[in-house]
């Protein structure tokens, strides 16, 4: 099926559907206590970029790869070991010398506890000096990768904030993707704790700018537009209970008019009314199509909000690859964003027919 806002290479001549950029980390989760005071924790994997290519293998059934670097230690293991039960080829992640105790090479730690009511989520990253914040673009043959044919490459702000050579790194990536015909997604997730040290949102600002010039589909929330690349969303409270999402709708304009390589737009939308109840939607926008909006669910309750995003991004991702509208893309990000948030971790545990059943207004009755 051909969807009218992007263009996307067939699947029958490409290798992988979707090839994603990041830095994948291990995740402790002290579940209902405390980081402060855990005794004990479970471990999943995560990273920005990564979860989306994973949900869109364990979700939706594509095939995907991941492109990342790991200290070669017992904990790279692990997280390679998690990799490979989430279903994407590891086969170009770039395995470093570890050095005995991580003076020069490391990998990403995040602790990561979920809130609850009035108590706000809360994530404590360890992520100084990994082996991806130190990857070059000569360290990967970018042109065998997307040669061999991929249809869709996704990368974003978190990976591209770790060091001068992740973004550089994130650039070559995406110049030779869209050089081999490969659609490019960028996430813009802005976090203020991976820029704080290395000149702010002034720093973000700069390097989200550039590397938006060979964005084919953006995606961001409001915070994000307005960090990352100086697009205000004037009007708009913190709590978005009454969501008038014309505001939204004035800025995705503002950013298709300044760059014209921009196919999609996307942003998801959320009211926080406590840390485990949201309101929760998306907008998205194309050349083609226009505006579309997904069903607005205000009081959607959470278990847990880490990879909200990624989820929708994925989905997204999926509807424009598969769907016939932008229309039931964002309906599908939405829907999957939704079912995400209500397991534990980073990453989906939803299937392609629960998302079908939410986005076409299914509800949580028991199926028998």
């Amino acid at each position: 099926m051909t969807n009218p806002s992007l263009s996307v290479r067939p699947a029958a001549e490409c290798r992988y559907d979707v090839v994603a950029l990041g830095e994948v980390m291990l995740r402790l989760d002290p579940g209902e206590r405390r980081v402060r005071n855990a005794r004990s924790f479970d471990v999943w994997e995560g990273g920005g970029e990564y979860n989306v290519a994973r949900g869109l293998r364990r979700c939706f059934g594509l095939r995907g790869a991941i492109v990342t670097a790991l200290a070669n230690n017992d904990v790279g293991r692990l997280v390679e070991d998690l990799m490979l039960t989430g279903g994407l080829d590891t086969s170009w992640v770039r395995w470093r010398d570890f050095d005995g105790i991580g003076r020069q090479v490391r990998n990403g730690l995040n602790f990561t506890e979920r809130g609850f009511g009035v108590r706000g989520a809360l994530g404590v990253s360890d992520r100084g000096h990994t082996a991806v914040s130190q990857l070059r673009p000569e360290d990967v043959d970018w042109d065998a990768l997307f040669g061999s044919g991929v249809r869709w490459l996704h990368t974003g702000g978190i990976f591209a904030a770790l060091s001068e050579s992740a973004a550089d790194v994130a650039e070559a990536a995406m110049v030779a993707a869209r050089a081999h015909g490969t659609v490019v997604s960028y996430d813009l997730n802005y976090r203020p704790s991976l820029w704080k040290g290395i000149g702010g949102v002034q720093r973000a600002r700069e390097v989200n700018r550039r590397l938006a010039e060979h964005v084919d589909v953006m995606i961001g929330n409001e915070e994000d537009f307005t960090a990352s690349l100086g697009f205000e969303v004037e009007g708009v409270e913190e709590n978005l209970t009454d969501l008038d999402t014309g505001a939204f709708r004035a800025m995705i304009e503002r950013a298709s008019g300044e760059y014209d390589n921009f196919q999609v737009i996307a942003t998801t939308l959320r009211g926080v009314r406590t840390a485990t109840v949201n309101d929760w939607g998306a907008i998205a926008w194309s050349r083609t199509e226009g505006f579309a909006e997904a069903t607005h669910r205000p009081g959607l309750e959470i278990l847990d909000r880490v990879g909200g995003g990624d989820s929708f991004a994925s989905g997204l991702a999926y509807g424009l690859m598969e769907l016939g509208s932008l229309a039931e893309a964002v309906e599908y990000g939405a829907a999957h964003g939704a079912l995400a948030m209500t397991t534990p971790g980073d990453t989906t545990t939803a299937t392609l027919a629960e998302v079908a059943k939410l986005a076409a207004g299914g509800n949580a009755r028991v199926d028998r």
